[in-house]
């Protein structure tokens, strides 16, 4: 189920963006940023429309994933 990212507290959001790309794995490409910077560019993504929100009641998690992406089996 996508959530509205303009519905989430301002503080929380950004707690899930920090939790988001501080995963292990998450490749940002060979120049090195900031977590701030990796921030603001997911928080761009969001508010682009590129990337949204998406609860899952099956492992009742929130995820942040591409904008055209198959909700089905969230």
């Amino acid at each position: 189920m996508e959530i509205p990212w303009q519905q989430v507290n301002p503080d929380t959001l950004t707690q899930l963006i920090e939790a988001f790309v501080l995963r292990e794995g998450t490749d940002y490409g060979d120049e090195e940023k900031s977590l701030e910077q990796k921030v603001a560019d997911v928080r761009a993504q969001l508010e682009r429309g590129d990337a949204v929100l998406v609860w899952s009641e099956l492992h009742e998690t929130v995820n942040i994933l591409p904008a055209n992406h198959r909700f089905d089996d969230e």
